[in-house]
């Protein structure tokens, strides 16, 4: 696992859709995992930037999302299909039909699953998996104690991230007790995995995942076994980290081709 520690917040979000970018430009019909959430606006931003501005080309681009609220359609304001429509899929060049998020509405969730499954590897499997961390340790939705090597599937969500995602909603509109998601072996099935975290909520999260024991309780640690992750947060996130200064001290000491890859342009 690669651990960079960034200034700020917008630092983070700017290298997160730098590597992004760089995958797109470098191969145009790469295969995404997209992520949603707060922490992504601001790389769904820069990549827009870079369309409209660059003419980063997404036509030939497949994508995949991990998750969706179950009994939410596609038109509700609070689904990942609106949350995809208006950061990024609105304002970039995207062919609808090869974009991918669970059904919330499915009739049948383990067929829709095994369906989802199918058309990632139909499609070559996950070249870049963009990951964000919950505050306590999950990735996707998979919660703690979620099997480390469960595949997609419904899960519940634990009261701590239905607290969290409420800010989704508007007033008088719990947050949906069901999510469909990718499990955490399909996680580990992409061949690049980046997960972004900033501010100091996350730093305890951050701590067990770099530094602690690989367990179900903090799925995001089985990343630590992954052949190539990237790990990009801000100072506050990585407050807890007792390699810190190794992890500063590694990245600043990159050879320069291994920089270009990260800080140069797509």
């Amino acid at each position: 696992m690669e651990v960079i520690i960034l200034s700020s917040p917008e630092a983070v979000s700017q290298m997160g859709g730098r590597i992004l970018a760089h995958q797109i430009a470098r191969c145009p019909a790469s295969v995404l995992g997209l992520a949603t959430g707060q922490t992504m606006v601001g790389v769904y931003r820069y990549l827009v930037e870079q369309h409209c501005q660059r003419g980063l080309d997404f036509s030939a681009l497949h994508s995949f999302n991990l998750d969706e609220y179950v009994g939410l359609g596609p038109s509700h304001p609070c689904s990942y299909h609106s949350y995809m429509a208006q950061q990024l899929f609105n304002h970039i060049n995207i062919e609808r039909e090869n974009t991918h998020i669970p059904d919330g509405l499915c009739s049948d969730v383990m067929a829709h699953c095994r369906e989802y499954e199918q058309a990632i590897t139909a499609a070559g499997g996950i070249d870049l998996q963009l990951l964000g961390l919950g505050d306590d340790g999950h990735i996707g939705f998979n919660e703690p104690s979620s099997s480390l090597s469960s595949r997609m599937r419904i899960k519940t969500l634990t009261p701590m991230t239905r607290r969290v995602n409420r800010r989704e909603f508007p007033p008088g509109e719990s947050t949906p007790l069901h999510v469909l998601t990718l499990g955490v072996a399909n996680i580990m099935e992409a061949r690049h995995c980046l997960l972004l975290a900033f501010g100091a909520n996350k730093a305890p999260a951050v701590q067990t995942m770099v530094e602690g024991p690989i367990n179900a309780m903090c799925p995001a640690s089985v990343l630590q076994q992954h052949p190539h992750c990237t790990l990009v947060i801000d100072e506050a996130a990585g407050a807890f980290l007792q390699l810190a200064d190794y992890f500063r001290f590694v990245y600043e000491h990159k050879p320069a081709w291994q920089r270009a890859l990260l800080e140069g342009s797509p």
